[in-house]
């Protein structure tokens, strides 16, 4: 069977769930195996998860010239290996780093480079949103090899136990690709609630929600569900809440398996970020609005009393 590379999206050598979910995804391929890069000694915490999701093989490249740079000494051992073992697809998750480590591989080894797939087919063929989410397309890579980024929650991971073999990569960094140097690392604080784009729940709330206070019942659903918060451009611009939450084409797209709307009218510049959403519902006021065209499931109504009374429902069932 083929060999599948998965590029291992991690926190100091933890995996964040994306890699699992690639690793699901790569079977459809053939053998999925992954590729840990990072710092000396992180890899050891990785591999028994890895291998819990299908790896096979895990290749591990530890160096300070990989972790002390930006994206380029990642693209050049990723693009070695590519060129050594010749697989049947390389695999990367669509996040603003590992994208641009996936096109600079492409252009090294004069490979198809297909972005934010939300399905990936037997034969290879990609399923993508593209133009905004207003247009789904099937590509296929018709040179070298297939490199696909994959839209995080688009897969469900699916433990399936692999033999996670350790094979050891040497690395020899060029000189140009230590042109740009990390110089400071900065720990973003973060609450409790899972991160926006790795989220299976996402709670957002729009212009409806009326003021940066009321925000408050938007973040009491969305913890009562065990879901990230997001939100609408109208929202973020008012300074009700932080631009990092911004869900849509100029904020994070998002596709997790249920999103809730509230006080959104589904502007086009919104429904780009969150409409491969798996089951979205929507609360607006407004039975006109375009969100409902969207949604799988509707309810006209006042947020400030539906969200509330959505809430207590959940708690209760819960209980």
């Amino acid at each position: 069977m083929a060999e599948v590379l998965v590029l291992v999206e991690h926190t100091d050598g933890t995996p964040k769930k994306v890699s699992f979910e690639l690793l699901t995804a790569a079977r459809a391929l053939g053998e999925p195996s992954a590729v840990f890069l990072g710092a000396p000694g992180t890899s050891a915490a990785a591999i028994e998860s890895l291998g819990k999701y299908g790896a096979e093989k895990v290749y591990v490249a530890e160096s300070d010239d990989i972790a002390g740079y930006l994206v380029a000494p990642k693209a050049e051992v990723l693009a070695q290996l590519v060129s050594d073992k010749g697989p049947a697809a390389l695999l990367v998750a669509s996040t603003a780093e590992a994208k641009e480590v996936a096109a600079r591989v492409a252009v090294k080894t004069g490979s198809g480079f297909l972005a934010d797939a939300v399905e990936l087919a037997a034969d290879g063929t990609a399923t993508q949103s593209v133009f905004g989410g207003g247009v789904i397309v099937k590509s296929k890579v018709s040179a070298g090899t297939p490199i696909i980024t994959i839209r995080p929650n688009s897969t469900p991971p699916v433990e399936q136990a692999g033999a996670a073999a350790v094979e050891t990569i040497s690395v020899a960094i060029s000189d140009g690709a230590k042109a740009a140097k990390i110089t400071d690392h900065v720990v973003e604080a973060k609450g409790g609630r899972p991160d926006l784009a790795e989220a299976s729940i996402v709670v957002s709330g729009g212009r409806g929600v009326g003021s940066a206070e009321n925000f408050s019942i938007i973040e009491a659903l969305a913890d009562s569900l065990g879901a990230a918060v997001g939100a609408s451009r109208a929202a973020t611009d008012a300074g009700w809440y932080p631009h990092q939450n911004q869900v849509g084409q100029t904020g994070r797209t998002v596709s997790p398996q249920l999103y809730i709307a509230a006080g959104i009218s589904g502007a086009i510049q919104h429904r780009a970020g969150m409409q491969t959403s798996k089951t979205i519902v929507a609360i607006n006021k407004d039975p006109e609005a375009p969100i409902f065209e969207l949604a799988d499931f509707g309810l006209v109504g006042d947020l400030n009393t539906v969200v509330p009374a959505l809430t207590e429902e959940v708690i209760k069932r819960k209980g």
